[in-house]
């Protein structure tokens, strides 16, 4: 059977260079990052230099980036960090009704804490209200958070903006980049962003390795007590591997990779409207290169997704962190779909290794599956 994979916003493979540049570390230079020994220094050595790789990716100094066990626990110290530090300046953060779920249970468990968290709209192409936010902001606010791009359909914000706007009322700023890093350029200087998360899985590196960006002077209140590993931001024992293969995984990816995803996106995109009853969620113009969600009417998401899965395609319907839920994707709510129709969602997710063979295979199985199932809905 063939196996095609479109399911990259969940996870993705690992590709054989970042394997290759990991391997010695597990094998041979093997030593604890934070020892003087040689074998220490070698590590060390290695982890400084992938600093400065993920640094240069987004204009920030090499000092300015703290590595993490992986997205969640960047937006955990980054949200957390904030509110807990600023207590005392002010109990008020921002954020919209689209994060992703290790934002949004962020901000419910402060709530529960004594903070107040007011939750920005968006439109149904899936943008910030940056009229309702600039409103929200009063002098105990001390926070916003808004994701760069939507990791379920796609829609890239205009964070310079979102930037601007804390800056002017002198608020920190952090931004969820875990789906766009290495996918949409990040000026973190020029769209004055204060923290910035990301995660090497998304990009072809492993699992278990993130990274925060904290801009200089930015004070946040540890998370993790413990040594004073990660210029005193997150104590425990770095994980040099998987350091290594992130900045691998950055600098392998090239401005073509992007150009072909894009490319192959939109003709997924062609393609499956052509599919009567279809709708795409989300910008058709400022989206995600890999990213397509599509809605197909009167038919349940579930069964497409189980039926792909039969003819060994992997999609999701919705975010990985919620897709065993049989509740309506909370984005999608967001964007104003009825709940029928969101039920009926697919998210198709590309990477570089995606081919048009692929593609075509998949475009042909959908078309036959929602001929199927909507032969046997109740639903007319």
């Amino acid at each position: 059977m063939k196996k095609v994979y479109l399911d990259n916003a969940a996870t993705t493979q690992v590709a054989k260079e970042v394997v290759e540049v990991m391997q010695p570390y597990f094998l041979e230079k093997y030593g604890n990052a934070s020892c003087l020994h040689s074998w220490g220094q070698e590590a060390r050595d290695a982890v400084e230099q992938s600093r400065k790789v993920i640094a240069e990716k987004i204009n920030a100094e090499p000092e300015e980036i703290i590595f993490t066990g992986g997205g969640s626990e960047s937006n955990n110290l980054a949200i957390k960090g904030t509110a807990f530090q600023l207590k005392d300046k002010g109990n008020h953060i921002i954020t919209s009704e689209f994060e992703h779920p290790a934002v949004l249970n962020i901000c419910k468990a402060l709530g529960k804490k004594g903070f107040e968290v007011t939750y920005v709209a968006i439109d149904k192409n899936g943008f910030v209200n940056l009229e309702q936010l600039k409103n929200s902001i009063t002098n105990k606010t001390v926070l916003v958070s808004i994701m760069h791009a939507n990791n379920e359909i796609g829609t890239i914000q205009n964070i310079n903006e979102i930037g601007n706007i804390c800056k002017e009322n002198n608020i920190v700023f952090h931004t969820d980049a875990v789906q766009s890093f290495a996918k949409v350029p990040i000026d973190v200087k020029k769209e004055n962003i204060t923290l910035a998360s990301f995660s090497a899985h998304k990009l072809h590196g492993p699992k278990g390795i993130g990274a925060l960006y904290i801009k200089k002077a930015t004070k946040l209140k540890k998370q993790i007590d413990g040594g004073h590993q990660e210029f005193n931001q997150r104590s425990g024992t770095e994980n040099v591997p998987g350091i290594i293969g992130f900045a691998k995984a950055v600098e392998v990816i090239t401005e073509k990779n992007i150009e072909n995803i894009t490319e192959f996106r939109n003709y997924l995109i062609n393609e499956l409207l052509k599919i009567k009853g279809t709708a795409l969620n989300g910008s058709q113009d400022n989206r995600l290169c890999n990213n397509v969600s599509i809605s197909f009417k009167n038919v349940e998401g579930e069964s497409i997704l189980l039926s792909l899965d039969d003819k060994g395609v992997a999609v999701t319907t919705s975010s990985a962190c919620t897709s065993s839920k049989l509740e309506s994707s909370h984005v999608l709510k967001a964007i104003g779909l009825k709940s029928e129709d969101a039920h009926g969602t697919i998210r198709f997710t590309l990477s570089k290794y995606t081919t048009k063979e692929e593609l075509d295979y998949t475009i042909e199985s959908v078309r036959g599956i929602i001929k199927k199932l909507r032969g046997i809905s109740p639903l007319k």
